[in-house]
């Protein structure tokens, strides 16, 4: 069992982070429509160093919409239609995949192609063949490299940006950290081009106000994600137990300028896991499709925070059209995400029984009614 990570420079040492997810993104990886081979090389140099130091990597590459946009000669990089972004994915996926192939294979490693749709890591089922398959790469010694199968989503099925899905590979990969490589140094206390911005090198949960430093859009229009997006993942990362990363990509060597294998102290924001949940819980947190929300009244959010499950007499508000077993989010009144949980009832029947107490409930639904609305074996607190 891996130690404690408490600094940047621990993510750079096997007794304290075994297994490493490194996110790179498209503005860091394509230029000009062309892949930056010398950085890359760089890269995969430091990647097979992390391996000779006894760490696991896991790649989360993206770049196959920009590379196959500018073979294919499509206007705004691929992204001026769901259509263009299929075919530039499909295109563009091969160069990358080869391309990493060939940079890693320099240092005598395996390279091992995974793409990932949403619904491959939302499904319990495809979510556990997907970390099978991440394990027993690792295990022989290959370096998965995973990006969304962007020929094939459509917005229903998208991450949207390989920030999130970085977390969610870590979580699937049974990853101690996460590293995604930005444009900047780290979490900045607001815009970082505002004089007296101040990057913060240590978070300790994502509070709203870390939410509020953070700028949403993606600066160099090649990617999908923003400090928001990285915030985002975060929170995902911090539940499972995951410590996570916001790095600088843009320099030569970057993941030995950040985790300072130079002898600095290194260099970026690290967000330290809040807590470790269970496995299954740990994947709940993290889904990303929710198909309805419950608002509840201020005494069922205390039984909740207590550990108790939901019951529909602290239900006040239901919203969305989900079926039994979906993902629903539990709201208190004014507005604030509590938990997540898979629902005993479809929507429906939430909004009958809401407010009603247990013996009231056979009457309504013409059943005897379930324990509860989400049992607390099936529930996660945010």
């Amino acid at each position: 069992m891996t130690g404690t990570i408490a600094t940047l420079t621990d993510l750079a040492r096997a007794q304290t982070c075994a297994r490493l997810v490194v996110k790179v993104g498209s503005a860091l990886l394509v230029q000009g429509g062309e892949p930056r081979r010398q950085w890359l090389a760089g890269l995969a140099g430091e990647i097979a160093a992390a391996q000779a130091r006894g760490q696991q990597v896991i790649v989360v590459s993206s770049g196959a919409i920009a590379l196959g946009a500018a073979r294919l000669g499509l206007a705004k990089g691929g992204r001026g239609s769901l259509a263009d972004a299929q075919a530039a994915a499909a295109v563009g996926q091969i160069g990358l995949g080869g391309l990493w192939a060939e940079l890693l294979g320099e240092h005598g490693l395996t390279a091992a192609q995974l793409l990932l749709t949403l619904d491959d890591l939302e499904d319990r089922r495809r979510y556990l063949n997907a970390s099978a398959t991440l394990n027993r790469l690792l295990e022989a010694g290959a370096v998965p490299v995973v990006n969304e199968n962007d020929s094939v989503a459509t917005q229903e099925i998208r991450f949207g940006d390989n920030d999130r899905l970085a977390a969610r590979v870590a979580q699937a990969g049974r990853a101690d950290a996460v590293l995604l490589l930005s444009d900047i140094d780290g979490l900045y206390d607001r815009n970082p081009r505002d004089p007296g911005a101040t990057m913060i090198p240590l978070v300790r949960g994502v509070s709203a106000d870390i939410h509020a430093m953070a700028d949403g859009g993606s600066a160099s229009g090649l990617g999908s994600g923003g400090m928001t997006s990285k915030l985002q993942a975060a929170e995902i990362a911090e539940r499972a137990g995951i410590a996570l990363a916001i790095i600088n990509g843009t320099h030569d060597a970057p993941i030995g300028r950040a985790l300072g294998l130079s002898g600095g102290e290194g260099i970026g924001t690290l967000f330290l896991p809040r807590r470790r949940d269970p496995a299954r819980k740990a994947w709940l947190g993290g889904r990303m499709k929710i198909k309805g929300v419950l608002t509840v009244d201020d005494g069922a959010a205390g039984a909740l925070r207590s550990g108790r499950s939901l019951l529909a007499k602290g239900v006040t508000g239901v919203s969305g059209d989900f079926a039994r077993g979906d993902v629903v989010e539990v709201r208190d009144a004014g507005g604030m995400a509590l938990a997540k949980g898979l629902a005993e009832y479809d929507g429906a029947e939430c909004a009958a029984i809401m407010g009603r107490h247990t013996d009231e409930q056979a009457d309504v639904l013409g059943y005897a009614p379930r324990n509860a609305v989400i049992h607390r074996d099936q529930m996660v607190l945010l």
